[in-house]
């Protein structure tokens, strides 16, 4: 057979498997979901995890598998957590003491995996934590009521006023107004201040962040992401102490109904503690505690 006929029949061949792969590969994900993965290690602000190795579904010219770490948000929607080519990775980046649900995804030139499969973690925990009590079995009503403590989980003394604790929320309707209140404390509600902050929309006047906003700022019936941050004046709490319990209410100004239901760090009142991990707490400007998108 001449040589250029040679030639063109193996083009031809090499033609038709990559369409072949192609075809098989239009029908599903060109390549095989990556095992469920599996906690190797977990210490505060250090998290390993491992998890079996994706293939190519069709033999062809594969290209190298790199493997995503996310976090499922909702449909088609994830928290990017890290990226490796390798089956084992180190995460750095996560807050201590909180609740993660961790997939993996395999991504190439020319070909995806689907997603595996959830593994839910909680992250070791940090220098402190915070627990939560809501008071309110309403959560439409006129006020937003719970109980809050704070405990040492480290192994040294903690400074109190190096710490910051932010519930976090969202101002419905774009109102602003929100009067806070410490109603008792086991140590004293003198020694504890609250500073409701909150973000401007995009389109906003430069800044940011304000409190209370420009007029005609906020737009109205825009949904407004913000905080109420309590810090302390001073205190030291021992290894496994705790502040006691913080008895906190907060109103607005007009007293007009608040709905609690889509603030980031409201749990359902259930009468018993639990550490919320949507509440954050920051020691000297670290991470500590909690994470509001976990």
């Amino acid at each position: 057979m001449p040589a250029r006929r040679v030639a063109a029949t193996i083009a031809l061949a090499a033609l038709a498997s990559l369409l072949a792969v192609n075809a098989a590969r239009a029908d599903g994900p060109a390549i095989s979901t990556p095992g469920t993965p599996t906690v190797v290690a977990n210490e505060p602000h250090q998290l390993t995890l491992s998890w079996a190795p994706s293939a190519w579904v069709e033999p062809g010219a594969e290209q190298p598998i790199n493997y995503e770490v996310q976090v499922p948000l909702g449909p088609n929607t994830y928290r990017f957590l890290g990226s490796t080519t390798d089956t084992t990775i180190t995460l750095t980046d996560l807050a201590p003491g909180t609740t993660y649900r961790i997939a993996i995804a395999a991504r190439a030139l020319g070909g995806y995996s689907d997603t595996s499969p959830t593994t839910t973690v909680r992250t070791a925990a940090g220098r402190a934590t915070v627990s939560y009590l809501n008071l309110d079995w309403s959560p439409t009503n006129n006020q937003i009521q719970h109980l809050l403590k704070v405990t040492n989980t480290g192994t040294a003394p903690l400074d109190l006023s190096s710490v910051r604790v932010r519930y976090h929320l969202r101002f419905e309707g774009a109102n602003t107004s929100l009067v806070p209140n410490c109603d008792w404390a086991a140590l004293g509600c003198d020694r504890i201040r609250q500073t409701v902050q909150f973000f401007i929309p995009p389109g906003g006047p430069p800044g940011g962040m304000t409190t209370p906003a420009p007029p005609g700022y906020p737009i109205p019936g825009t949904p407004v992401p913000g905080w109420v941050e309590l810090t302390f004046t001073d205190g030291t709490l021992a290894p496994g102490q705790s502040t006691g319990p913080i008895q906190l209410r907060h109103h607005r100004h007009s007293w007009s109904n608040i709905d609690e239901r889509d603030d980031p760090s409201w749990l359902a009142a259930t009468s018993q503690w639990t550490e919320n991990d949507r509440i954050t707490l920051d020691v000297d400007g670290v991470r500590e505690f909690g994470d509001t998108i976990s």
